[in-house]
């Protein structure tokens, strides 16, 4: 893995940045959701509660990820994520939304396209370090797949709101099973590199999205992981039922590829 996350800004109110540290320090808790996970070196965090503070931080420091709260009043968060987005665009994205029927409305007419990944904030700082992984996979996953073989997995769900809940436990189950792996006979630098080897999570919110990371990486796909139902195209649909088909599609295609379907009642 050549690319980690070393520094993250969090831009959001200073209620909301009270309301992230309720249960205690955002850099604590992930600090210890890394030590719990055997992972090595946790990023720091800085906040702004303001565009101005944002772009002032962002020109002084290496900011790896910026986290939006969506609260931010009116559509400051997405036009700020353009602004970022225009002056550094290799800075990954990510919104961190509460969960109600406005916020998904909201975000079904706004242009996203300067969001990477858009997350429901449900108090769990384990989506902290899911988030944060999953932006390490995404910025290593060309070098490390194609070049190295490391496996990947895919997990399609267009729910921001069950996302955010899978995610966290889909990282936490392949982090301890690489860890059970590297139990015995390894020193501490093999087991790190060990850990850094593990399969690779890409996600997926869409039948294309999921159709363009299973053809990219395909020889390397170790498993995927799919809804059974989801949107055949980043426009919001309904009642369309994509997720079996894909996944078999994607089967026939390559047999040997495991694939589990979830679905709410």
């Amino acid at each position: 893995m050549q690319k980690r996350v070393r520094k993250v800004l969090i831009v959001c109110s200073p209620y909301e940045a009270f309301m992230l540290e309720e249960d205690g320090r955002v850099e604590e808790r992930v600090y210890n959701e890394y030590a719990s996970l055997h992972l090595s070196s946790p990023p720091q965090f800085s906040y702004a509660h303001s565009a101005q503070e944002a772009f002032g931080i962002l020109n002084r420091e290496d900011i790896s990820l910026v986290i939006e709260m969506l609260s931010m009043a009116g559509n400051e968060p997405f036009h700020l994520a353009k602004q970022i987005k225009a002056l550094h665009p290799s800075v990954p994205i990510v919104v961190l939304t509460r969960f109600n029927r406005d916020v998904s409305l909201k975000l079904q007419n706004e242009d996203l396209s300067a969001i990477d990944y858009v997350f429901c904030w449900l108090g769990n700082h384990e989506l902290l370090v899911a988030i944060i992984k999953l932006v390490e996979d995404a910025l290593n996953v060309r070098h490390d797949v194609l070049k190295v073989g490391v496996q990947a997995l895919i997990l399609i769900e267009d729910s921001i709101r069950y996302t955010s809940v899978y995610l966290p436990a889909l990282y936490k189950t392949v982090l301890e099973q690489s860890r059970e792996i590297m139990q015995e006979g390894l020193n501490e630098h093999q087991k790190l590199m060990r850990m850094r080897g593990r399969p690779k999570v890409l996600l997926a919110n869409n039948y294309h999205a999921a159709m363009q990371l299973y053809n990219q990486y395909k020889e390397n796909i170790l498993g995927i992981i799919s809804d059974v139902s989801y949107k055949k195209n980043a426009k919001p649909t309904r009642h369309n039922r994509q997720g079996r088909h894909s996944t078999v599609q994607k089967s026939k295609k390559r047999r040997s590829v495991p694939s589990v379907y979830f679905s709410v009642v």
